[in-house]
């Protein structure tokens, strides 16, 4: 069955995951494409919205898409870039800006009676970001909304669902953003608004079903949420043909490997466990650089779960549980992400396992898995369960991997998270862990000198992880943390606590 879905071409702003975000909210199904990668549109698209841009129109390289493929046939919505596109393109005028607008601005002037614009109060807050403005439009565009220094604040094309908006409705400094995206998505476009949880479930389970058919079905698990969710959609679809396989990598957390175990009993996975302790430690004797440690841990993986999976009769698929950031951040504007790490499970399957790949996530956002996990029944301890990276405690530890040192983070880690669950703290952050830095710091302890380890703790809020603040966690408990793991684990005499948000830091130090 067709999804009706929103479009949002991405022209490579920083802004356009919070797009689909805001869409999804309404329960509406959306897609991110880049601009130069376009997909078929099916009858099943019911609008396109064309994000803003680091680029200017004015540029000879600027980023373009055919417009015309889309203008008359469905709605459009142009955001900052998007809009000045819309403009320049149609015979108008983009300028650089004497006064680059970067912030809150009010709505100077509204029409309120425009179908986009319903709702919406004279002198709106909204948030600009642009140093291009539109100077001049088309006869057959009509201002639909000003701000005191941008004439053209929103624009629509006469007789035809074609919109431009200079400002960002996605953001939460506009305050009624949320409110024109309804107006455009749900009014102009005319989605139903029945994307749900529930939905996503049942439409799932029943593609499964016809694509899997009496098909086996490996797949990894990792005790965390994106994978188990996956899991739970394959098996309610094929039952006993998933096979699932926990790996002990040797760096997971504390006593992590038959928590996870004993966590799966319940939900009828058919779930077997491997030690693979020592040759994931054999692996990593030496490595220092952060990439080859990813290396080598997914190296290790691959041949122990390929192992695995070659003393299961018949298995022809890999079930994944990649989610929709992976895919967003391994396919830019630019083309393949820079900066996309190499634990990331989106097309990382060597030729040699010849398995076919079944993602049954790869459409959703983090929170949106867990929803889905819920309708699901999985039990709230998975489904709370922090984002925990592939390589584990090895990318928590700066420099080479021991086992000596593993056990030194694993105690710190565990009196953290479990402190953190304990003030009613662990649910108020997105993800938490320490790490262990390769610097030892002089300290006293009774009548002696020390010169011992040195550990970060890292706690950040976030919705999806695409971006991250660092959590204000309580001065008290920090302190109390703090000498908590100095009193109780041997071999280090120093906490830190890092304040740094993502971007410019990443959430993980390697």
């Amino acid at each position: 069955m067709a999804t009706e879905q929103i479009l949002i071409l991405d022209f490579g702003s920083q802004y356009t995951q919070l797009i689909a975000r805001r869409v999804r909210e309404l329960n509406v199904y959306c897609e991110i494409h880049p601009y130069n990668h376009l997909p078929t549109i099916t009858p099943d698209v019911k609008g396109i919205i064309l994000s803003g841009s680091p680029s200017s129109v004015r540029d000879v390289d600027a980023p373009e898409v055919h417009l015309a493929a889309f203008r008359h046939k469905m709605p459009l919505l142009g955001v900052c870039y998007g809009a000045q596109l819309l403009a320049h393109t149609s015979g108008g005028e983009v300028k650089a800006s004497s006064i680059r607008e970067y912030g809150r601005a009010k709505l100077g002037t509204v029409k309120a009676e425009n179908p986009l614009l319903k709702g919406i109060d004279q002198h709106s807050q909204v948030w600009m970001s642009h140093a291009d403005t539109i100077t001049s439009v088309p006869d057959n565009f009509d201002i639909i909304a000003s701000t005191e220094t941008v004439s053209v604040a929103a624009f629509q094309v006469e007789g035809e669902p074609t919109y431009g908006i200079q400002f960002h409705p996605e953001v939460t400094h506009s305050l009624q953003g949320k409110l024109l995206l309804h107006n455009f998505v749900v009014d102009i476009c005319g989605c139903s608004q029945n994307w749900t949880a529930e939905s996503f479930a049942e439409t799932t389970v029943a593609n499964l079903k016809q694509q899997l058919g009496d098909d086996r079905v490996v797949l990894g698990l990792s005790g965390g949420v994106d994978s188990s969710v996956a899991a739970m959609l394959i098996h309610q679809a094929i039952g006993k043909n998933l096979y699932c396989i926990f790996v002990d990598n040797g760096v997971l957390r504390k006593d992590e490997f038959a928590g996870v175990l004993e966590s799966y009993k319940t939900l009828g996975l058919n779930v077997k466990g491997v030690d693979a302790k020592e040759q994931f430690y054999r692996a990593l004797a030496g490595l220092t650089d952060p990439e080859a440690k990813r290396k080598a841990i997914g190296r290790t993986f691959i041949e122990v779960f390929d192992h695995e999976a070659h003393l299961i009769d018949g298995v022809s698929w890999l079930g994944q549980g990649t989610i929709y950031p992976d895919v967003i951040e391994s396919v830019s504007v630019k083309g393949p992400s820079a900066t996309i790490k190499s634990h990331h499970n989106v097309g990382g399957l060597p030729d040699f396992m010849k398995l076919k790949v079944v993602e049954p996530l790869n459409t959703l956002f983090k929170d949106e898995v867990r929803a889905v996990g819920r309708t699901l029944g999985l039990p709230e301890a998975i489904l709370g369960r922090h984002p925990f990276p592939g390589p584990g405690l090895a990318i928590r530890i700066l420099g080479d991997v021991t086992a000596e040192k593993v056990d030194i983070l694993q105690q710190v880690d565990a009196l953290f998270i479990d402190g953190l669950k304990r003030e009613g703290l662990y649910d108020k952050v997105w993800q938490a862990g320490a790490m262990l830095l390769p610097v030892q710091s002089v300290g006293v302890m009774g009548d002696e000198r020390t010169y011992e380890r040195v550990v970060a703790l890292r706690a950040v809020t976030s919705v999806d992880g695409m971006t991250a603040d660092w959590a204000h966690l309580p001065y008290e408990f920090l302190a109390d943390i703090s000498n908590e793991i100095i009193n109780r684990v041997k071999g280090v005499n120093r906490v830190v606590y890092d304040i740094s948000s993502k971007p410019p830091a990443t959430i993980e130090w390697e």
